[in-house]
């Protein structure tokens, strides 16, 4: 009887998403799902495999991003992505999540973004020199030519046989739309300053340097910080992987049943989740430097005092959850909402609006200029507001209230 239900099952339920590139925070519902239990719980290891993987990827991604300045970051993880499509669909929340480009082809086939690489140390080792390598690519690629200069000496071969091979594509009249070399090892600061100073004195200050090697956001900013000459880098492991970090923590538990609000009790924390059919708002104010800022998120039981109160612009305070001492008010005319989670699937079907991969980008992009420079940062970045409403708050605490109540007076005869 299960197999055969399988067999013509079909999702009939509603689904609420935070939309793709939305920058979101630890404890705020990112999907909802309503649907009869045994629909919702068919499509839990999905929604989870899809949306802990794609949220790991994008913020390393973002990360390193925002550590990069010049031309940006271009992905190149899939060699050491944890399989197939894994590479695939990393490489896609990489480019939302701020990398100019990927090297992964069907990526960029699927998702229209721009593909992006090199030659590999194979391609010049598999000529009689570095120097017919070098010409034999850029015979192949004459508008955007790109040489790897480390496979045997980077300043006495490779620099060298670059240049040689760029005077002759610009005596030969072809005037590429981007010259560039990649340093693939070494001190990259040290190597940047010296080839900068060597393409500048042979008259190629448009040729831009790329580099790769391990890379992650604190050595990118490491490199910056120490001035090297570097236009754009290539990140490989660090974003595929998400190396430091490699797994991502999003739950998917029940929260209301039959319109009875129910939450599992944990003994850890972190792991106790709220209660009831929820709907989280973005407050933002206007700041006369930065213009529209997010200032907090308050996550509220769907019509409760407080979210009617955002909605109808009155003045409300906020309260940490876990130390009610800390508060914020927001006073009537002084700002403007917006929910973060919006319908996607209504009774089974589609019903959120088709984005291209490149939309997602720009309102990713959108997204983080409203946030403080403060929060943005990488190191030691300031606390943005992640708070609940009152009834939330109290409905959480009775139902603890009661839950502990019945283990205390569990007894077995």
């Amino acid at each position: 009887d299960f197999l055969e239900y399988l067999r013509s099952f079909h999702f009939t339920g509603d689904i609420y998403a935070i939309p793709e590139g939305t920058v979101i925070f630890p404890r705020e519902p990112m999907v909802k799902v309503v649907a009869p239990i045994m629909e919702a719980q068919l499509v839990e290891t999905a929604i989870l495999n899809i949306m802990n993987h794609q949220s790991l990827i994008a913020t390393k991604a973002a990360r390193v991003c925002y550590a990069a300045k010049g031309d940006g970051i271009m992905e190149f993880g899939l060699r050491r992505a944890q399989g197939p499509d894994a590479g695939l669909y990393g490489a896609r929340a990489a480019v939302i999540a701020g990398c100019v480009g990927t090297s992964c082809v069907l990526t960029g086939k699927l998702f229209d973004v721009p593909v992006m690489g090199t030659h590999a140390h194979s391609w010049i080792m598999s000529f009689p020199d570095e120097y017919t390598a070098f010409k034999a690519y850029a015979d192949l690629y004459p508008e955007g030519c790109t040489l790897l200069v480390d496979t045997y000496d980077t300043l006495k071969s490779g620099v060298p046989n670059a240049i040689r091979v760029f005077q002759e594509m610009k005596d030969a009249g072809i005037s590429p739309r981007k010259l560039g070399i990649r340093l693939d090892s070494g001190d990259l600061a040290y190597l940047s300053s010296e080839v900068r100073k060597i393409l500048d004195a042979h008259g190629l200050t448009g040729c831009k340097i790329f580099a790769t090697n391990s890379l992650d956001e604190y050595l990118i900013t490491d490199l910056e910080r120490q001035g090297a000459k570097i236009d754009s880098y290539g990140v490989g492991d660090a974003i595929a992987t998400s190396k430091a970090a490699p797994c991502f923590g999003n739950v998917y538990k029940l929260v209301q049943i039959n319109g009875e609000p129910v939450l599992k009790k944990s003994e850890d924390r972190i792991k106790l989740i709220n209660p009831g059919f929820q709907i989280t708002y973005r407050i933002v104010k206007f700041d006369e430097e930065f213009g529209n800022i997010y200032k907090a998120d308050v996550t509220c039981l769907r019509g409760d005092t407080l979210s009617q109160d955002i909605e109808h612009g009155k003045t409300f305070t906020i309260k940490d959850e876990y130390d009610r001492y800390k508060f914020k008010t927001f006073d009537e005319g002084t700002y403007e909402w917006r929910t973060l989670q919006v319908p996607v699937i209504g009774n089974g079907k589609r019903c959120a609006p088709k984005r291209s991969l490149m939309e997602k980008k720009a309102f990713y992009n959108d997204t983080l200029a409203h946030f403080s420079p403060s929060e943005r940062r990488l190191i030691n970045p300031h606390y943005y507001k992640v708070d609940i409403s009152d009834d939330l708050y109290n409905l959480k605490n009775e139902i603890l209230t009661k839950l502990v109540n019945e283990i205390e007076k569990f007894r077995i005869d």
